[in-house]
């Protein structure tokens, strides 16, 4: 099954020839191999370049591994040069090679060499984007399927019942090729454990799993809560029957992130305008493994909708943040007291910056005004939204506030409507 990733794909090809190291970065399985051997190549070869002009190294082969030593694979891909036309150097899962930036820092100097790496965690690859290549590393982060993509590639006719799967079984590309829903499942569980667990495991040298693993079942739990590795430190202590330092948990946190696993989003103090560290919120990087891991149990579908919704907003390329907005209210007694509104997301990209509430469905006045409350109280220009499930129309609000479908959100891959 061909599914296409033109967004990915037309960023790698306008950054072609540019004197950079090309870093394609993502979670596991979300795509990443399938667009540089794939999709690139083949655009490579309609574009009218020689297939051996173009040299490619899937380094998680075992039938590579030897080429995983830096000093072979440096002679592997000089050995394939043999003349001054330019050449395609593609790397697959490149933090498999020691001392890898020294590799890639090689080929800066060669003019007729643009190359393209893929990898897999961002603590070896992302810090070393800005400190190692000095300026001429150039990430491109992939992430498993939005939902418009999924829409295409499960060819649905229907739109809700597309999102409804797309709910519970995610946007991993994979997924869109099996046709029931066990296979999906077993799919996605072997995906979480024989994989993501397992590299943590062998890369952190990690003997017993059991407190990482009750760690993502907790988080799995509660995404979209506001947490704490406090919090967390004491729901071991509660539900588990065992207490884990904030320090361990912290750790085991900066693993699934570095994995791009989860993302983390920091809170912000709108009137204050500043950043406060703690609480903050977790959000998978695909609800489909998040439900596997939790096998299937916990399928609440506004905290599901809110991930989605985060998702699709990093994916366009948002910096999000959640927020709070302070207001003054007066209590039954007639004192004023002061009370601290939570905004789903403030999401920035250059000048631009939108709020965001998340709502499952708004069916009463009441609902309305609840989901609305933090919005009208942000006295600035910026547009603020509502994002509402079911079958509610878009439309804007006598308070200005533009209320949309998440169908309608999810689909308007241009983001015409925010």
């Amino acid at each position: 099954m061909i599914i296409p990733r033109d967004k990915y794909l037309q960023e790698l090809k306008s950054v072609m020839h540019n004197g950079m190291i090309k870093i394609i970065t993502g979670v596991r399985r979300c795509g990443k191999s399938y667009l540089l051997f794939e999709l690139f190549k083949q655009s490579l070869l309609e574009n009218g370049v020689n297939e051996e002009h173009i040299i490619q190294v899937d380094l998680e082969d075992r039938r590579s591994k030897h080429l995983r030593e830096p000093d072979i694979l440096l002679d592997y891909i000089d050995g394939h040069i043999a003349d001054n036309d330019m050449y395609y150097i593609l790397l697959d899962e490149i933090q498999l090679v020691p001392e890898f930036e020294d590799v890639l820092n090689s080929y800066l100097k060669i003019k007729n060499a643009d190359v393209y790496v893929t990898g897999s965690n961002s603590r070896m690859l992302s810090s070393d984007v800005k400190t190692e290549f000095r300026g001429r590393g150039y990430e491109i982060r992939v992430h498993p399927l939005s939902f418009s993509e999924f829409l295409k590639a499960g060819q649905y006719t229907n739109e809700l019942s597309a999102l409804q799967d797309y709910m519970i079984y995610g946007g991993m590309p994979q997924v869109v090729s099996f046709s029931n829903k066990k296979e999906k499942e077993n799919y996605l569980k072997s995906l979480f454990q024989g994989t993501y667990i397992r590299d943590i495991k062998e890369r952190y040298n990690i003997r017993n799993d059991d407190d990482l693993s009750e760690l993502i079942d907790i988080i799995a739990s509660n995404i979209g809560c506001l947490t704490n590795p406090t919090n967390l430190e004491n729901t071991f202590k509660s539900v588990k029957g065992h207490s884990i330092s904030d320090t361990t948990i912290q750790s085991y946190l900066g693993m699934l992130q570095d994995a791009f696993m989860l993302e983390k989003a920091i809170r912000y103090d709108i009137k204050g305008k500043h950043y406060i560290n703690t609480p903050s919120k977790y959000y998978f990087e695909d609800v489909g493994l998040r439900n596997a891991r939790l096998n299937y149990r916990q399928i609440d579908g506004g905290h599901l909708m809110e991930n989605i919704i985060y998702n699709e907003l990093r994916i366009r390329g948002y910096s999000v943040d959640i927020g709070q907005v302070e207001v003054r209210i007066t209590n039954d007694d007639g004192r004023k007291m002061r009370k601290l509104l939570e905004v789903d997301f403030i999401c920035n990209s250059g000048d631009k910056r939108v709020y965001i509430q998340s709502a499952l469905d708004m069916p009463t006045q009441e609902k309305i005004d609840q989901e609305t409350n933090s919005l009208r109280h942000i006295k600035d220009g910026f547009p603020k939204i509502v994002i509402v499930g079911g079958l509610t129309p878009s439309h804007v609000n006598a308070d200005g506030i533009s209320i949309i479908n998440v169908i309608d959100f999810l689909k308007d891959t241009e983001g015409n409507l925010l």
